[in-house]
């Protein structure tokens, strides 16, 4: 099943999930670092990678939440694709909060309940891409019908064309 938003070619969905994945995970590693050394500098930018992280998967979130409805009901990539969708919703909201508990002092940890917080969203987050894997590369939601190892240049336009045995 074929992605229904494309920018050259790929799918939208999978070129914006690396970035909310990669500020929200950067925001846990100097959560830690932080504690561990008291540098309020990292705390700072654990909240400002927090916070582009959230919009980041917000945004991701728009074109995953258009190819889901492409997917045939009553599949199990359907299935896959409800909870991959909303745990992913359940880690944006762990971090949202977590960002939110920190606003007025992004050093100020309460109890590190804001830490904890997005230690359960990078934990949940793992299972969530895992979800996503299988979507891919197992049941092959967002792949072109016509994927193969000699398949044309995605420029080139057009559609990939199945080799068929003779």
């Amino acid at each position: 099943m074929e992605s229904r938003f494309k920018l050259l070619g790929h799918p939208v969905h999978p070129m914006l999930i690396v970035y909310p994945l990669g500020l929200l995970s950067t925001g846990v590693i100097f959560d830690l670092l932080y504690v561990t050394t008291g540098n309020e500098e990292l705390a700072i930018v654990s909240f400002w990678a927090i916070a582009a992280g959230v919009i980041g998967g917000l945004a991701a979130a728009v074109f995953g939440w258009w190819d889901f409805f492409a997917i045939p009901g009553g599949t199990r990539a359907k299935a896959v694709g409800l909870w991959h969708g909303g745990g992913n919703v359940l880690v944006t909201a762990l971090f949202a909060l977590s960002w939110l508990l920190r606003r007025d002092d992004p050093t100020y940890l309460p109890d590190l309940l804001p830490m904890i917080l997005a230690l359960g969203g990078a934990a949940l987050s793992l299972l969530t891409a895992w979800l996503g894997g299988e979507l891919v590369f197992r049941l092959r939601v967002g792949v072109d019908d016509g994927a193969s190892l000699d398949a044309p240049h995605s420029l080139r336009g057009g559609v990939a064309e199945v080799e068929r045995p003779l």
